[in-house]
């Protein structure tokens, strides 16, 4: 992505930012007032205030604000490594929102959600093993603002059962955006919406779902850049399971059931 300057947004100064994430454009300003918001339109990772190691899971509950500070991994934390079962930076409790943080490298598991969570305007620098995962069942996730990049594998990782928001976000260089899981022991019906976001080339897959247990994913002002060939895969379909296998693919065509958007929901450029 191409390094712009970062727009600043404050309470009674708030403005339309030009060329924002999807065709419906971004608001991140209407995330919250009177605070920095660099914006994933312009594709502007943003410069940490401050770093902190963290050599053990910080446990959120509440409303935290890390003001833009930049969180890493050491010790049990900073391996680097993608093996399974990491233990994440940080771990929400169910409820708890946390915003404006970078997440550096060594990235650990990243954020891990326990039910209900939001996470506005947090940043990863690079993705460990996953940059967030979400638990619990029957349960609302929201995802506002900020920004992923360098996934060797998935950015968000979906466990639990309900419903994931994610909007006014941008995702680069993945091999699945968003993943429900195909595998797990507990299985849920989950509900995947993708608003207002931008995917860079090289991705993969936007989002993977489970059509035998009922998962939808729906895609609305979704912009994919450099993807002049169209090889992204908007959403995959999957035959989940309880048991550890791999899951099968079932096809990746728009259904209007388990597949939700249209060609005028995703802008190539």
């Amino acid at each position: 992505m191409t390094r712009q300057h970062n727009t600043r947004l404050t309470a009674g100064k708030r403005r339309v930012m030009a060329g924002g994430l999807g065709a419906a454009g971004l608001l991140l300003a209407t995330l919250t007032s009177g605070l920095t918001l660099p914006t994933a339109a312009a594709a502007t990772w943003p410069s940490p205030n401050g770093s902190e190691a963290v050599g053990a899971t910080k446990p959120v509950s509440g409303s935290v604000d890390g003001g833009m500070k930049r969180y890493y991994g050491t010790g049990d934390l900073g391996s680097g490594g993608q093996n399974e079962g990491q233990d994440p930076i940080f771990r929400l409790a169910d409820g708890a929102t946390l915003k404006n943080v970078i997440i550096g490298a060594p990235a650990a598991d990243g954020i891990h959600c326990a039910g209900s969570c939001t996470l506005q305007n947090v940043w990863w620098e690079d993705v460990g093993e996953d940059a967030a995962t979400f638990r619990g069942t029957g349960e609302t996730y929201t995802v506002n603002g900020g920004g992923a990049r360098k996934a060797a594998d998935k950015i968000f990782q979906f466990n639990g059962g309900g419903t994931l928001n994610i909007s006014n976000f941008a995702g680069q260089d993945f091999k699945t955006f968003v993943r429900s899981c195909g595998n797990c022991s507990s299985q849920y019906k989950r509900t995947v919406n993708v608003t207002n976001t931008e995917i860079t080339a090289p991705g993969g897959v936007i989002g993977g779902i489970n059509t035998n247990y009922g998962d939808s994913l729906t895609l609305r002002g979704i912009t994919i850049v450099g993807d002049s060939s169209k090889k992204i895969v908007p959403c995959q379909k999957y035959i989940g399971n309880n048991t550890g296998a791999e899951p099968t693919k079932n096809g990746s065509d728009a259904d209007g059931t388990y597949c939700k958007y249209s060609s005028s929901d995703l802008t190539y450029r």
